[in-house]
């Protein structure tokens, strides 16, 4: 049954289903209730939602961290290429469809693209999505005239939204497995939320607006808590490296402050004095001595402003008759305050457990260095591995609006989606510069090896296997760049008419060796008769000893269509045939190669 938003596109048909004892576990956190009747469920929205709700709400104060906000831009600007024009491509060549259909389909996505204004809030969407694990938008479409395709993409905040699955369970007959079915999915949006401040506002069971599911565009970052019922942020490994490292901050800030200065000590000779005359003689010398001397900026004089000190200060200590009199010493201050490798460490693991390299972080390491890729360390390839299977899982959002797209617009039914779909690929354009010096330094590693074994090939290695397993092309590859090959060497173009002295033609312009048509007019240069009878003597044996050959290289091929251009241009009714046979010879050739 094909059917969109509640509209029906084709005519329906019995839908086959194949029960099943395991139910699906899916990742998209959907909240899963029994199916109608006396047995049916309510929607329990004040447990999970809320939860998902506060999650959502720490992953976003968590992104507000420096630390945090540094690891996600280098993530994002890892996966989104925002300097290039075409941030995403279509990628439409394992499809089997006719060529109009591909157009059609490339127009369209060109139009999802706008919907989404990706082209400008690429980076915006896709660091939303990585920062809550989860994307909503709603589909708006014309009711009246469904054809119009979609309307407009609104984004929805996943606080506010949930989605619901009501399946039916029942026993085997003669059995004590059970078989569950999935018998509606759509989703509960309310408009004020599932949780505000942390705080419930209300009965929220069963409260809300139920939303097709077909309105909704819906992708997840793939990751879900042990019981597979939420949905959680690739941030949520760093939610105890965060806590562990503010803390240990806090904590070394106050001990810093606490212990930074030099404090002294107060001994004052109260001599056989009471408790209270005692205190109140050391109050008195406090006062004494205290000398505090202000400067007021706005006025430009300096006071002197008396106050007690503080405990941070100095320490006033009373001393009784028999000591040593009165004292002033200092207390020194606390050792290897500057100390960061604890804090370091903490700050390392937070960017460890978000899959980013430390080198990138570090603000230290100011300079950029490109080296080859046997100096790449391993932590670059493995976020590079990281990199793309986020990339593959934000392409869902893509992919799914897409096909809706395309079903409203009646470019491809349902039933055709479901089997084009599977070889579409979503490719997402890398920075260039590092991109093509990655793949020149692979290609010339293969040519490398490829010239090593030249010695080799038609005697312990064949050609076809030098090519599939040393220069990896597939049979595609080598049939296509046969073919090319071919069509090459009967353009003059890529391969110049030989004069009669071996020397290359020139081009319309008259410059030699350009390759291109020879130019009108121009003639062989002059030379006695016996040097050209030599010539065409040499060009004869050549072709002769080198028709024949097997195993012809590159330099043979060369040598033979300078031969025959030789003995073609000296006339006689064998010039057809040697041409005929030197192109069947190449043809020969390309097979082997």
């Amino acid at each position: 049954m094909a059917e969109l938003f509640g509209f029906e596109f084709k005519r329906k048909e019995k839908e086959e289903t194949f029960p099943s004892f395991v139910p699906k576990e899916p990742d998209d956190g959907a909240v899963t209730i029994s199916a109608g009747g006396s047995y049916g469920t309510y929607i329990d929205l004040d447990g999970t939602v809320r939860t998902e709700a506060e999650l959502v709400t720490k992953y976003r104060d968590m992104a507000v961290q420096p630390e945090i906000d540094a690891a996600v831009d280098e993530i994002v600007n890892a996966s989104i290429c925002v300097d290039e024009e075409d941030i995403v491509r279509l990628i439409l060549d394992d499809v089997n469809i006719t060529s109009n259909i591909k157009k059609a389909i490339h127009n369209e996505f060109k139009e999802v693209l706008r919907l989404i204004d990706f082209n400008n809030q690429a980076y915006d969407v896709y660091k939303r999505w990585y920062i809550d694990g989860r994307l909503y938008y709603h589909v708006v479409i014309d009711d009246v005239n469904t054809r119009d395709g979609i309307k407009e993409l609104r984004y929805i905040d996943p606080r506010k939204i949930r989605k619901i699955k009501e399946v039916s369970r029942k026993k085997v007959k003669n059995g004590d497995a059970t078989v569950t079915k999935t018998e509606a999915e759509y989703y509960i949006f309310n408009e004020k939320g599932f949780n505000v401040g942390n705080k419930q506002t209300g009965p929220v069971t069963q409260s809300g607006l139920k939303i097709a599911k077909d309105a909704i565009v819906h992708i997840t970052s793939g990751l879900t808590d042990t019981y597979g019922t939420m949905v959680l942020s690739h941030l949520h490994k760093g939610i105890k490296p965060l806590n562990q490292l503010r803390t240990l901050e806090d904590a070394t800030l106050i001990y810093r402050i606490s212990r930074a200065p030099e404090r002294r000590l107060w001994y004052i000779d109260v001599g056989n004095l009471p408790k209270m005359k005692a205190e109140q003689y050391v109050r008195e010398i406090m006062v004494k001595h205290k000398n505090r001397l202000v400067y007021d900026a706005s006025t430009g004089e300096v006071r002197d402003d008396r106050k007690f000190m503080t405990m941070l200060e100095d320490y006033w200590l009373p001393r009784r008759e028999g000591g040593r009199g009165t004292e002033v010493t200092t207390l020194p201050a606390g050792q290897n305050l500057g100390e960061m490798d604890d804090v370091l460490y903490f700050q390392k693991k937070l960017y460890r457990s978000l899959n980013v390299p430390v080198d990138r972080i570090e603000q230290e390491n100011t300079a950029f260095n490109i080296g080859r890729s046997s100096e790449i360390t391993r932590e670059e390839v493995k976020f590079s591995k990281f990199v793309s299977r986020l990339r593959r899982k934000f392409s869902a959002l893509f992919i799914k609006i897409l096909e809706r797209q395309l079903i409203l617009k009646g470019v491809v039914t349902l039933e055709d989606w479901n089997e084009i779909s599977k070889d579409m690929k979503i490719d997402f354009t890398s920075d260039g510069f590092f991109s093509e010096l990655k793949d020149n330094e692979i290609l010339s590693g293969r040519i490398d090896v490829y010239n090593n074994m030249m010695p080799l090939i038609g005697k312990y290695y064949s050609n076809e296997w030098v090519k599939k397993n040393i220069l990896k092309q597939t049979d595609e590859d080598m049939e296509e760049q046969r073919s090319k090959i071919l069509e090459e060497q009967e353009d003059e173009i890529f391969n110049p008419p030989m004069m009669d002295d071996g020397s290359m033609g020139t081009d319309a312009s008259g410059n030699g060796g350009g390759g291109g048509v020879a130019a009108a007019g121009s003639s062989a240069p002059s030379g006695g008769q016996d040097d050209s009878s030599k010539k065409l003597i040499d060009a004869q044996n050549t072709y002769e000893r080198l028709i024949n050959k097997d195993n012809k290289s590159l330099q043979d091929m060369a040598k033979l269509k300078s031969a025959s251009q030789i003995i073609a241009k000296s006339g006689g009714g064998k010039a057809k045939q040697i041409l005929q046979k030197y192109k069947s010879g190449v043809k020969l050739w390309m097979m082997q190669y």
